[in-house]
């Protein structure tokens, strides 16, 4: 379960980026996740609050916005999300491509703080 190690990555980060703005408490953090990263949302969640435990973190709420997997269609020149990422075809012109937009990703955004 690597989610808890990203977790505590991010709650590091958070807790660091707290006390550099002399913030006593972090409220929320804002987490993207494209649908290819291999991470599991709900084991985040999980993992999150486990790794935010006695740190400037416990009790912030963990706000993830999923991402679908997006690719560009060079025949097409259309950019779309991919309603089987399993299968790296366009879904207008089922062509395959292989030019990935968006689906990996793995970020902190941001975060609240007081």
């Amino acid at each position: 379960m690597h989610e808890l190690s990203i977790a505590m990555s991010l709650v590091q980060i958070a807790d660091e980026a707290a006390r550099k703005a002399e913030a006593t408490k972090v409220t929320v953090l804002f987490v993207r996740i494209g649908a290819l990263s291999s991470v599991a949302p709900d084991a985040l969640r999980f993992s999150f609050d486990l790794a935010a435990a006695g740190t400037l973190v416990e009790g912030a709420r963990l706000e993830i916005e999923e991402l679908p997997v997006r690719v560009f269609c060079e025949p097409c020149g259309v950019e779309s999300d991919l309603p089987n990422p399993q299968l790296f075809c366009c879904p207008i012109c089922q062509q395959p491509t292989g030019r990935l937009v968006q689906g990996r990703e793995l970020e902190l955004t941001s975060l609240e703080a007081i």
